[in-house]
């Protein structure tokens, strides 16, 4: 199981109150999955500014692809959309990025 890093444990920290629904002490160890998927969906651009620099763009383009992948993902189309966009122009090409 992968453990958070200081940093990320603080920001998951930060950012709290994303996490309403987790108990305070489970908080800090929620997946890299699903922290790019909440920053991402409900954070606003110093968050996912903040997740690029914690974890690196190419990171969280390549968590990004995977999630949207299978046939069921929560993220909203618009959201989708966006974050493709974004990432076919800022992150490095990898193995979860379609072709253009």
């Amino acid at each position: 199981m992968h453990q958070n890093t200081s940093e990320i444990k603080q920001f998951i920290h930060d950012k709290s109150y994303l996490f309403w629904y987790i108990k305070d002490e489970a908080k800090e160890n929620i997946s890299i999955d699903f922290l790019v998927e909440t920053m991402l969906n409900y954070g606003d651009e110093k968050d996912v500014k903040r997740l690029f620099d914690i974890i690196g763009i190419d990171s969280v383009a390549e968590i990004f692809y995977k999630q949207i992948s299978g046939k069921r993902n929560n993220y909203r189309p618009r959201t989708i959309h966006y974050f493709t966009l974004y990432f076919n122009r800022h992150a490095q090409r990898s193995a979860y990025k379609p072709a253009n």
